[in-house]
């Protein structure tokens, strides 16, 4: 693939995200958030240490304050070159000092706060036993939707994610399929996604014939045969934003009931497309996609919901789930991806990654859908 290379986010960008998520955090009645490596602190700052190791990484954001991100005196000077570091105060400790005192200087003494789900246990305990009338809440609980909209730039990169996966799928639809087995197959994928511009591949589904009516089926040492149909769900980070679709291909000419079940999903992935639009309850995308199928007498065999968001990492808020009724926003990045799982036969998914524009919603996936047959 060619094209130019996405413009870096600057400080600017990194310092308004910073005040946003103050600003949010204020909103839903926290005294601040506290961040631990991962993709939180990545979507702030920008940094993302080498390596996460036992010793302290913090960065704590609240209303009216300056940023300040705690971090060890040895990784001091590569947090320093993040492209967000000058919007923010860094404050390092040496190996023998108190993490958690100085961290403990910087919140109120019985304030309520967001922390990452991925931080530490560890740390947490430690900021409590340092400040044992503070109280702490997940950041997904607190603030789902921190992430969620993306803007103008990040929707580009998206975009280009997605292209990227495309790519990918009209090259192995063109490899051998049939007399391989799951994993080989799964392996060009892999490199396919990196060839393309993926700096980390975070899942190649290969599920043919009956491993089809596993959803998350991965790859095995299965030799796939022909006659069967085959569920490719693939995706990673490119550029620092996650791609993931899914198609399904079959091996030789498909039965009358093969191609029956996928032009089920195919129309119900399409109604669940067609449901998006903003102001739209997230929960309507999976009603529309799911009327389809049970309707047509298969809805036990759609044994998951129709779709998670994406982002800066590849399964996030929001869920097009019942029971999730936040509306949608101009600027929400999912997945529409139902599908039919027939235990110990097969199975069909079809997925897109969706925006949310101004009047509905447009495809970041532009490979067919139709039942693509492969040798």
């Amino acid at each position: 693939m060619t094209g130019t290379a996405p413009a870096p986010f600057t400080a600017d960008d990194y310092r308004a995200r910073m005040q946003r998520a103050a600003r949010e955090a204020a909103d839903a009645g926290l005294a601040g958030l506290l961040v631990a490596p991962g993709p939180d602190l990545v979507w702030l700052t920008g940094y993302a240490p080498t390596a996460v190791t036992e010793r302290l990484t913090m960065l704590v954001l609240a209303p009216g304050r300056d940023p300040v991100l705690v971090v060890p005196t040895l990784e001091a000077p590569d947090a320093a070159k993040a492209a967000g570091a000058s919007a923010l105060t860094l404050r390092d400790w040496t190996d023998g000092k108190d993490p958690y005192a100085a961290t403990a200087a910087l919140l109120d003494t019985d304030g309520r706060y967001g922390i990452s789900d991925g931080a530490w246990a560890m740390h947490l305990l430690a900021l409590q036993r340092a400040l044992p009338a503070t109280s702490y809440a997940s950041l997904t609980d607190a603030l789902p939707m921190l992430r969620a909209v993306k803007d103008a730039s990040e929707l580009e990169l998206m975009a280009a994610a997605g292209a990227a996966a495309d790519a990918a799928f009209e090259e192995i639809r063109r490899v051998p399929f049939g007399g391989r087995r799951e994993k080989e197959v799964g392996a060009d994928l892999a490199d396919l996604l990196r060839r393309f511009g993926h700096s980390q591949v975070d899942f190649t589904i290969v599920a043919s014939g009956p491993n089809g009516a596993n959803p998350h089926h991965e790859v095995g040492d299965r030799l796939i045969r022909d006659g069967d149909m085959v569920v490719l769900d693939f995706g990673g980070l490119k550029d620092g934003y996650g791609s993931d679709t899914s198609r399904t291909v079959h091996v030789g000419e498909p039965t009358e009931e093969e191609r029956r079940v996928h032009d089920l999903v195919r129309e119900a992935q399409e109604a669940g497309f067609r449901a998006v639009r903003p102001g739209v309850a997230c929960q309507e995308v999976d009603r529309a996609a799911r009327a389809v199928i049970t309707d047509a007498g298969y809805g036990e065999y759609f044994i998951h919901r129709t779709g998670h968001g994406i982002g800066v990492t590849t399964h996030e808020p929001p869920y097009m789930i019942e029971g999730e009724e936040r509306p949608l926003e101009p600027g929400m990045c999912f997945s529409v991806e139902p599908g039919v799982y027939l235990p110990d036969r097969f199975g069909v998914r079809i997925e897109d990654i969706v925006t949310v524009t101004e009047d509905g919603g447009r495809r970041l996936n532009d490979t067919t859908r139709e039942l693509v047959i492969v040798g």
